[in-house]
């Protein structure tokens, strides 16, 4: 007999878990055995119940989806989470997947494909929307425009690269490097300028093909 994925839902609006408990209660092998409404609720309930998948929708009080994945998989290195979000916004798609995790899906996603990210996800495999795949593919081959600035990063530039490819904010980043939030803004504006690069994530894109940084680094 094939074992049975348990599963716990996060997402702050109660008809939508309650839709996705009304399709996974009748999927052989799949079950649910917790919900959250919110972050900070779904730190603590896959601590008292150990799901094997975690849907995470992104939007919600108390601690976002994004802070819930980054203190879950701290605990919990091996934690399976999936984001299930109507967002596909550059900055949240970037930092759910550096947070640590494994699947981003979009809230138009069909059961079938739903389901299969759950059981690939279940089994440490990756699982991401198309248009979500699309979107890293695209801005990793991005070309840019003009050459890079022959004026290398400084030392406080390449460390604050390195801390927006790991999906902090300015306000993180300036907490940890004990610098103003102003200053950060300054840093990553030279960055933008000397790499030639359009946005922050093309920013992160950038410091992981250069090994500056990974995605099984710790936050």
């Amino acid at each position: 007999m094939s074992e049975t994925i348990r599963v716990l839902i996060a997402d702050d609006h109660t008809v939508v878990r309650g839709g996705l408990v009304a399709l996974l209660e009748d999927v052989e092998g799949i079950e649910v055995v917790a919900e959250a409404a919110d972050g900070q609720e779904a730190i603590l309930k896959t601590r008292l119940v150990r799901p094997d998948v975690i849907l995470m929708d992104l939007a919600m009080p108390r601690k976002t989806g994004i802070e819930a994945i980054e203190e879950i998989k701290h605990e919990n290195p091996n934690a399976r989470i999936v984001v299930l979000t109507s967002y596909s916004d550059d900055d949240k798609v970037f930092a759910a997947i550096k947070a640590g995790a494994l699947g981003y899906l979009l809230k138009e996603t069909s059961t079938q494909d739903l389901l299969q990210a759950i059981r690939d996800v279940y089994h440490g495999e990756s699982s991401l929307h198309p248009a979500i795949a699309r979107k890293l593919i695209r801005e990793l081959n991005r070309p840019t425009t003009l050459p890079p600035s022959d004026e290398p990063l400084t030392e406080r530039e390449a460390e604050v690269l390195i801390l927006v490819a790991r999906g902090l904010s300015n306000q993180d980043i300036a907490d940890s490097l004990v610098i103003s939030e102003r200053t950060v803004r300054t840093h990553v504006s030279n960055i933008l300028s000397k790499l030639q690069l359009a946005n922050r994530t093309q920013a992160a894109l950038y410091a992981l093909k250069e090994g500056l940084t990974s995605l099984d680094e710790s936050q």
